[in-house]
């Protein structure tokens, strides 16, 4: 009886982790990532969480980050710009599948330290907001290729940006810089282009 209830239990336990296997989705290159057709209505996307792997909702009137995307372990596409978000919460750490994250233009005065848990993302874009500082985790982005932060409001970069060595281009132009700050970026990263406005003598 014992070794029949074993059986029963093993074979309950494969079929749940091959469900479980079956429903992860690999990480896809850049060019099939973006042609893609995605999800862009949230309710929509709801129906079939772990079909999502590409979610825009651009445009949409978003006042905060909407927690539902949390159910989307797939996901490795996010677009919300052109919202109204004003903080990229601790809990976009959840998203470790995400490899494109946009939210340009929508008033995000703060990011999360837990930016730095996407490690598979090869593209930020976050330009056109208010974001004043910059976490010192953002140098976890180790994949990193393009960051995008032109027309923010930063006065000082972490030195933790020296990690990222695979950054092929940064974008810092609208933004107040000093000569000293403006070499003291490109000296942490000789690997990147990066794209500056006239430096200033400016002083905070």
């Amino acid at each position: 009886m014992c070794r029949f209830f074993s059986k029963i239990t093993l074979v309950v336990l494969f079929t749940v982790a091959v469900r479980f296997v079956s429903a992860q989705i690999p990480l896809l290159d850049s060019l099939t990532l973006d042609t893609l057709t995605g999800f862009t209505d949230l309710q929509e996307a709801l129906k079939n969480p772990n079909a999502v792997t590409k979610l825009v909702l651009r445009k949409q009137h978003l006042k905060s980050f909407p927690k539902e995307i949390y159910q989307f372990k797939n996901l490795q596409y996010l677009d919300l710009s052109k919202n109204s978000i004003k903080e990229i919460p601790d809990s976009i750490g959840i998203l470790t599948n995400l490899q494109y994250f946009s939210c340009f233009k929508s008033g995000v005065e703060r990011l999360s330290k837990d930016i730095g848990k996407l490690t598979n993302l090869l593209y930020l874009n976050l330009n056109q907001n208010e974001i004043e500082y910059l976490p010192p985790q953002i140098g976890n982005l180790e994949k990193l290729e393009i960051l995008d932060l032109w027309s923010n409001n930063l006065a000082e970069y972490p030195s933790s940006m020296a990690n990222l060595k695979s950054l092929r281009i940064l974008d810092l132009r609208a933004i107040l810089m000093t000569d000293e700050l403006q070499a003291q970026v490109t000296g942490m990263l000789p690997k990147a282009k990066v794209y500056m406005s006239p430096s200033c003598r400016c002083k905070w």
